[in-house]
């Protein structure tokens, strides 16, 4: 018998970048699809795929919602019309989208942070989540539970 190395599974298509961490470091209540504004070579980087979602959050300023923190490279062949890797960007919601997120900020510790960006017909999205901060304990407690759930899934399937 032959044993193969197992593959991978493969992002989409569209899905061009993922904040892995966020999911780890944070407890996701809500979920929105946001559009962003970038410029004409920014939109060809993020299409090749540099882009960073590792440390970046969203903040509300006068009624407006901006992504920050999110390193998104110089396009290769941009020349003197790049722009700065980590410039602030400008998320597009419904306006009582954003009234709903802005009355959710306001508590103490709950911050917004980008989930993953992907293309929605050629046009840049980025899933945004209303997060609250996990403490220790509760990041081993999600590790604990998850290596039970693949040691349970493993032995159902021997088993079967």
């Amino acid at each position: 018998m032959i044993m193969m190395a197992k593959k991978h599974p493969e992002k989409p298509k569209n899905q061009l970048a993922t904040n892995r961490k966020a999911r780890h470091d944070y407890a996701i209540s809500d979920t929105y699809e946001a559009g962003m504004m970038l410029t004409g070579t920014e939109i060809k980087s993020v299409r090749a795929g540099k882009i960073n979602l590792k440390d970046g959050y969203a903040q509300i300023r006068q009624g407006e919602l901006w992504l920050e923190n999110v390193h998104i490279s110089p396009y290769d062949a941009g020349n003197q019309f790049n722009h700065d890797p980590l410039r602030r960007r400008k998320l597009l919601l419904h306006k009582h989208e954003l009234a709903k997120l802005s009355g959710v900020v306001k508590d103490k510790g709950i911050t917004i942070v980008p989930l993953k960006v992907y293309l929605k017909h050629g046009f840049a999205k980025v899933l945004i989540g209303v997060a609250t901060g996990k403490h220790e304990y509760d990041k081993r407690e999600t590790i604990k539970r998850r290596e039970q759930d693949r040691e349970m899934r493993r032995v159902i399937k021997n088993n079967f």
